[in-house]
């Protein structure tokens, strides 16, 4: 055998040891991309089933005390003094629906206007709205309860629902004024500049274009804000507690709520009203569980008539 035959035989074999050595590499190492992302997974799953157990316990807890409580007349008749059976919660059903819907109303679009100008400008002015909003997220709500007693309630010398609305409507600002901004982000410039460019006013293109696509994350963040501030029982201490038994639907007038009938009758000794109060929990749940899955229809209906 020639040098030449030989040398090609080594490298040969040289190549063949080396293409072995890269498969086995290769596949040593797609064994362990397997394993690792089984391991991954399996953590994340342990991670998404303790993040979702305290949910799922509470809401089973609730609905375990609550659900006795329903009834045709839990939903349609007004409460009864404490110790005679047979009371509702049907005026603070009405109650909490008309604060919170007042609430909805100042806040919306104030939280609207101030994110688009947080889009459109610059400088410390934006600078210092933002970081308002960031801190007022996370500002305890009996603060903000207190500081609506001090500037209406005591001027006004009685408690309300508008006072109650204008609190609730302060919780809810900066969660929306956040949220819109992030959704007004999303929209792509060139959309700002092709309005423009058609020679539309600034106002009809914020109104026609940009609202529009922006128009189903600007519903999620305001039913989130909502969701927050239906919760919310330190505020109405402070500008509605004032217990009813009889419907009343003046804003300027004291009215029950939801959240204050559970504060107020799970300090009832009465079993009745202690049972009345996981059964309004309950409702409070539902109803806040009602607003996420809207809040996620609403949007992504929006969503596909947008692509569409």
């Amino acid at each position: 055998m020639s040098v030449l035959a030989m040398t090609s035989l080594a490298l040969d074999t040289q190549a063949v040891e080396r293409r072995r050595a890269i498969q086995t590499t290769a596949a040593r190492t797609l064994r362990r991309r397997h394993t690792s992302g089984l391991v991954m997974r399996a953590v994340c799953m342990v991670a998404f089933l303790v993040t979702l157990a305290p949910l799922g316990l509470l809401i089973g807890y609730v609905t375990y005390r609550g659900v006795g409580a329903w009834s045709v007349n839990f939903f349609t008749h007004l409460p009864t003094p404490e110790g005679i059976p047979g009371g509702g919660i049907s005026n603070a059903l009405v109650g909490t629906v008309i604060i919170d819907g007042l609430a909805l109303a100042m806040a919306v679009p104030v939280g609207l206007m101030v994110a688009l100008f947080l889009v459109e400008r610059t400088g410390k002015l934006a600078t210092t709205l933002r970081f308002g909003a960031d801190i007022l997220t996370g500002l305890p709500t009996i603060l903000v309860g207190l500081f609506i007693f001090s500037i209406l309630v005591q001027p006004l010398k009685h408690f309300s629902a508008i006072s109650a609305s204008v609190a609730l409507a302060v919780i809810m600002l900066p969660i929306m004024v956040r949220a819109s901004e992030e959704a007004l982000r999303t929209v792509p410039e060139d959309l700002w500049d092709a309005g423009m460019a058609l020679g539309a006013r600034q106002s009809r293109v914020v109104r026609s274009v940009v609202v529009r696509t922006a128009l189903p994350g600007l519903v999620t963040g305001n039913l989130l804000a909502l969701s927050r501030a239906v919760g919310e029982t330190a505020p109405l201490l402070f500008t509605v507690s004032v217990f009813s038994y009889t419907m009343n639907t003046s804003p300027f007038q004291p009215m029950n709520s939801l959240p204050y009938v559970i504060w107020l009758d799970a300090q009832s000794p009465f079993k009745n009203l202690q049972q009345q109060a996981w059964g309004t929990a309950l409702a409070l749940v539902v109803v806040v569980l009602a607003l996420a899955i809207v809040g996620r229809l609403v949007a992504e209906r929006l969503n596909r008539r947008a692509r569409a």
